[in-house]
């Protein structure tokens, strides 16, 4: 996987969101061993030491997890899994809310547009 890092955002970040959205989507399943840091690193195309600091970052936040001699997994703690999940819909919601408040849509607007949208999609 090639991975477009050119954003301001520090690599490692980049790395910790992407791999956070594939535990929140179920893409990585909870209990889920991990590769190898060598081979995740390969597979996003950075230095080892940045994928490295990126699951550390995870482990501390509590969607990943060390087993001793066995190596890395997805927590088994869903409730944590969900709390991410709706951490990460809600920026993403306040993300789009401020474009859209950028580009001069009311409140009502953005309702609408998104209303009109969803209807259009299913």
């Amino acid at each position: 996987m090639a991975n477009d890092f050119s954003s301001n955002i520090p690599i490692y970040i980049q790395i910790m969101n992407e791999v956070k959205l594939k535990i929140v989507s179920g893409v990585w399943e909870s209990g889920q061993r991990l590769q190898s840091v060598r081979e995740l690193a390969v597979e996003f195309s950075v230095n080892p030491n940045t994928m490295q600091k990126a699951l550390s970052e995870l482990e501390r936040e509590g969607l990943l997890y060390t087993e001793r001699t066995s190596g890395r997994y997805v927590s088994q703690d869903k409730e944590k899994i969900k709390k991410a999940r709706d951490e990460m819909a809600k920026e993403y919601t306040e993300n789009y809310y401020n474009l859209m408040k950028k580009l001069g849509y009311a409140k009502d607007e953005i309702v609408y547009v998104v209303t009109s949208r969803l209807t259009e999609i299913e």
